[in-house]
């Protein structure tokens, strides 16, 4: 019994392994139709989508793929076939024209360009379910597949598609590789833009007629419904692991083409499978990870680096109560109680006691039978936190005009974001203070 279920599991494990060797050696034109057209789709349209992000138009795509239908419906009633150049040539158009009619309507009505999109995609995609239920019931045998363009399906990809992908998607990196200046400026200040002497206008265009062509090609994959997200959602991820932007450009493309690489192979492994939908989920996946996991910008580095400036509050305002009481008694490195520095200034005592022990550890406080003293470096330290202070509530006094005793709470958070460069030039711009608004001396190492 045993050898059976060791054998049943080699014997598993083989097939995997074979599936594997099969569908990356790309010796079935069938899979290499599909990976290479899902690869082109989603990359292509990443980079496009990286764009429009950046000029926060994301439901733009949303707007355009849902638009596209009746186009599709149109070229096949004119045509009678489905020649993917024709029905990419139909979807262009009507996405194209429902993009111009959403810029109009917010542009010369009182309705927000939300809304504006809202009711130019409700409408196109009725009209393109309409005409789709007209070819349906035609009767025409050449229509069988059309309503694959409402949800996808990458695994039907054959040759012909894949040379209309290809020129689509290399007109679209040329034109991105060739006004990537010019789509940079527009996204991050169209004002500047236009201060430099660029034509606005015709670069938008241009942006309009590339976002355009990227849902239409992406469509066929991914379908309708799920376009959007594929626009979108490779250059939201990017977005997070990086400040400069052609880096981001880049990680989108990078995350749109394993995405479509995974969706076919997951696909191919369980033929049961849609593509679209598993490319979609695939991206969605490096979305999330990318929102939690990023370095700088993602959930988790947010979260301990909010713990950590907590921590670091929570430490020097322990060595500003201790300076404190050095001042009162003319002596910083006498020893104090916890019940001492509590009177001194209001701690949670579990956070205050923690506090003391991660001070002493740094070397800013000794401790000695339960009684915590300064060391010089933690005097120097209390002495700076409490100079920062001072100089602040005298800023706000003198240049602000605020009443001496409406500052303390501001200074008391500020003192701890003040960098030497801004201490630098309190000092000089207030002339080195002897003392603040309250008459307390603003100590000077």
């Amino acid at each position: 019994m045993n050898a059976s279920l060791v054998e049943n599991k080699q014997q598993k494990r083989k097939s995997k392994m074979d599936s594997f060797i099969e569908f990356f050696s790309f010796t079935d034109p069938n899979i290499r139709y599909v990976v290479i057209g899902s690869i082109l789709l989603t990359a292509s349209s990443a980079i496009v989508g990286s764009f429009t992000f950046l000029k926060k138009k994301a439901l733009v795509g949303d707007a355009v793929a849902h638009a596209v239908l009746p186009g599709v419906c149109l070229s096949f009633l004119l045509y009678g076939e489905k020649n993917p150049f024709i029905l990419i040539i139909g979807a262009f158009l009507t996405g194209w024209l429902s993009l111009i009619l959403i810029d109009y309507i917010s542009a010369k009505s009182k309705i927000k360009e939300d809304t504006a999109i809202g009711l130019i995609l409700s409408v196109f995609f009725g009209i393109g379910i309409f005409m789709l239920t007209i070819i349906q019931k035609s009767g025409n045998a050449a229509q069988t597949g059309l309503d694959q363009f409402l949800f996808g399906k990458a695994a039907s990809l054959v040759g012909q598609d894949l040379i209309a992908f290809a020129v689509i998607a290399v007109i679209l990196i040329s034109a991105v590789i060739f006004l990537f200046k010019e789509f940079t400026i527009l996204a991050f200040d169209e004002d500047y833009a236009s201060t430099l002497g660029l034509p606005v206008r015709a670069i938008e265009l241009v942006l309009t007629t590339l976002t355009v062509l990227a849902v239409v090609v992406g469509i066929q994959a991914v379908g309708v419904v799920l376009m959007a997200a594929m626009l979108i959602t490779p250059a939201a991820a990017a977005r997070f692991w990086t400040e400069k932007i052609q880096i981001m450009v880049l990680l989108a493309a990078i995350f749109g083409a394993f995405s479509g690489l995974s969706g076919a192979y997951i696909s191919y492994i369980a033929p049961s499978m849609p593509t679209g939908p598993w490319i979609v989920i695939v991206v969605s996946t490096i979305a999330f990870i990318s929102f939690f996991m990023a370095p700088r910008r993602g959930i988790v580095y947010r979260m301990r680096n909010q713990r950590k400036i907590k921590k670091q509050i929570n430490d020097e305002n322990i060595l500003k109560a201790l300076y404190h009481l050095g001042e009162e008694e003319k002596n910083f490195f006498e020893k104090r109680t916890i019940g001492e520095i509590l009177q001194k200034r209001a701690f949670h005592p579990a956070s205050l006691k923690v506090g003391l022990k991660r001070l002493k550890r740094q070397g800013y406080i000794h401790n000695s039978n339960g009684h915590w003293y300064f060391s010089k470096a933690g005097r120097d330290k209390g002495q700076r936190v409490v100079k920062l202070h001072r100089l602040w509530e005298l800023y706000l006094t003198e240049y602000l005009r605020i009443a001496p005793d409406h500052v303390h709470d501001d200074a008391d958070t500020i003192e701890h974001i003040l960098t030497p460069e801004l201490e630098a030039r309190l000092e000089k711009l207030l002339d080195y203070p002897k003392v603040d608004p309250h008459s307390s001396e603003i100590p000077y190492r």
